[in-house]
């Protein structure tokens, strides 16, 4: 008795009981792969459906708040992961990929209205359909909405019944597609992953070199003087004298002449500029010259920024030459290495790459903290205060001339944008934002899960009798809108657009806001780029969404 109680009686016990089952069971399937593709977290979906149906369900005011929490979660993770580098690749191909995302949203509006047309099928049930097959919820939300403002608060359930028919087919449609184009354009993973390497590192990539002073007219002068005839920040560690294998370290001060070595940290693409400043780059120097071991005077070492107090910071403002007799030359963040200009800000969690002497190294070593441990601590007053702000931002209503209600970013367009904004601009607030891979990954992946497990066991319940009934079309239908749009963008951007294939998974998942299909693209992924794509294009393709679905339900009065 107690434990059918536990299993069908509301309380706290049987949702955490019915939700971390479903989770387990879902996560046990995800192992299967047939043909050497596994469906991963959708099959928490599936799980949760099939529990349902058997009357093991969620009280609604409980499945809401996990639905939504966890699709928060999730797309926050998403945000903090891409966001230092999502201006530089938005500037990238960010207007193309929306372009995209907003034909593929259009294309799926229009197949959902010719299928209306041509059966006679209701408008309503097929708007219902529509965002189903592209599981997003706020535009079933904001397709209600409207329909009970221009109805005097009447409510029209035939929405939520499309949605929930054509959501499980929905999510395997946009995999499958991402799949399929895969196999079209035998897509090789390592080949794929190598060319995004080099196309997303082409500008930004730094080089070490060694450069041969050549140049007469910077011959006598000092570095500072030669950095303001340059007009740029020259980024030099270590020095060698003509005729002297003596190293020293570089200051503003030190004068440069005919024949004498520098070491430089320069970005790829202003090499050859630099060249021609300073003089010619030394083709096969013996890198282990400037190594502590050939002179033990000098050490290059890399140090962990861990002292809050550095949060925000420039790297002019510590004044390391001055104060510290030492270079600061590389930052890596977030896996990509910067050069450390004096307008650079420093952010916990950097990697600080610092030349001089053992002495002045562990000085400026004791300033930034460079204790690892502490990066360890989640920060969880951003991650609360970020979330917090971007419910916030997207409950904030936006109006348009003719539109009867507002539009809204929504729970996860809000946070998603606040995360990507904090996690770039929040130095420059002394907010640490720094999350350690671990918990942006656990982050994430509890995220999905509950969400799918929410989602499913909110599905089954009437499930198959409205399939049986007749709801078999919707299935049929929901699987044409969300495949259709996909394939053909999908395949638009891979032979018109040359976009690379992860970029195309991530760009299809943002555009149908699809969030198990994001988790699928960075399982096989193995890199950011997916998330990147998504994180572009999802915040204009929410709003779309969100529109298209009040223009349908306008249409259909």
């Amino acid at each position: 008795m107690w434990f059918y109680n536990l299993l069908f009686n509301p309380g706290v016990a049987h949702s955490v009981l019915l939700i971390a089952a479903v989770i387990a069971g879902g996560l046990v399937l995800s192992r299967i792969k047939i043909g050497g593709i596994s469906l991963g977290v959708t099959w928490i979906l599936f799980v949760g459906i099939v529990a349902s149906h058997f009357g093991l369900v969620l009280d609604p005011v409980t499945s809401h708040f996990v639905k939504e929490f966890g699709l928060i979660l999730f797309i926050y993770s998403i945000g903090l992961q891409v966001g230092p580098g999502f201006f530089s690749s938005f500037r990238k191909g960010g207007i193309t990929l929306n372009m995209l995302a907003g034909s593929l949203i259009v294309l799926g509006a229009l197949i959902a209205y010719i299928i209306h047309i041509v059966t006679g099928e209701d408008l309503y049930a097929m708007i219902g359909v529509l965002y189903g097959a592209v599981t997003n919820t706020p535009g079933l939300g904001a397709a209600q909405q409207t329909y009970s403002d221009m109805h005097n608060g009447a409510a029209n359930p035939i929405f939520a019944q499309g949605y929930a028919v054509a959501y499980p087919l929905g999510v395997v449609g946009i995999i499958l597609s991402i799949v399929l184009i895969r196999a079209i354009f035998h897509i090789n993973f390592d080949h794929e992953q190598k060319k995004g390497e080099e196309s997303n590192s082409n500008d930004e990539e730094i080089k070490a070199v060694t450069l041969e002073i050549t140049n007469e007219a910077v011959s006598g002068h000092t570095m500072q003087e030669i950095q303001q005839m340059a007009g740029r920040d020259i980024v030099a560690t270590r020095l060698q004298h003509k005729g002297s294998t003596a190293t020293e370290l570089v200051k503003g001060e030190t004068r440069l002449h005919i024949g004498d070595r520098i070491f430089v940290v320069v970005k790829v693409s202003d090499l050859e500029a630099l060249t021609l400043i300073l003089g010619r780059q030394l083709a096969e120097v013996d890198q282990r010259q400037w190594d502590d071991e050939a002179h033990g005077e000098l050490v290059s070492e890399r140090i962990a920024v861990t002292n809050g107090k550095m949060e925000g910071k420039r790297i002019g403002d510590l004044k390391p030459r001055q104060n510290f007799h030492v270079n600061i030359t590389r930052i890596k963040r977030a896996g990509v290495e910067l050069i450390a200009s004096p307008s650079l800000m420093l952010q916990q969690g950097d990697r600080v790459t610092v030349v001089g002497s053992k002495d002045n190294v562990k000085r400026i070593s004791e300033v930034m903290g460079n204790s690892v441990q502490r990066l360890d601590h989640p920060q969880l007053f951003s991650i609360f205060l970020g979330i917090a702000l971007g419910v916030l931002l997207g409950s904030v209503p936006i109006f348009f001339p003719g539109m009867p209600v507002p539009v809204k970013l929504g729970l996860a367009g809000g946070p998603l944008i606040v995360s990507i904004l904090l996690s770039c601009y929040g130095p420059k607030l002394h907010i640490i934002t720094y999350t350690t891979s671990s918990a942006k990954l656990l982050m994430r992946e509890v995220g999905i899960s509950l969400f799918m497990a929410a989602v499913g066991l909110g599905a089954g319940m009437g499930f198959v009798d409205t399939v049986i009934n007749g709801g078999y079309w919707w299935v049929i239908y929901g699987f044409i809108i969300t495949f259709l749009p996909c394939m053909i963008i999908g395949i638009l951007a891979r032979m018109v657009f040359k976009k690379n294939y992860f970029t195309i998974a991530g760009m299809i998942s943002g555009a149908t806001t699809d969030p198990p299909a994001l988790a699928y693209s960075n399982s096989i992924c193995g890199n950011d780029q997916a998330s990147v794509a998504y994180s572009t294009v999802y915040p204009l393709s929410m709003f779309l969404r969100v529109l298209v679905a009040q223009l349908l339900v306008l249409i259909a009065l």
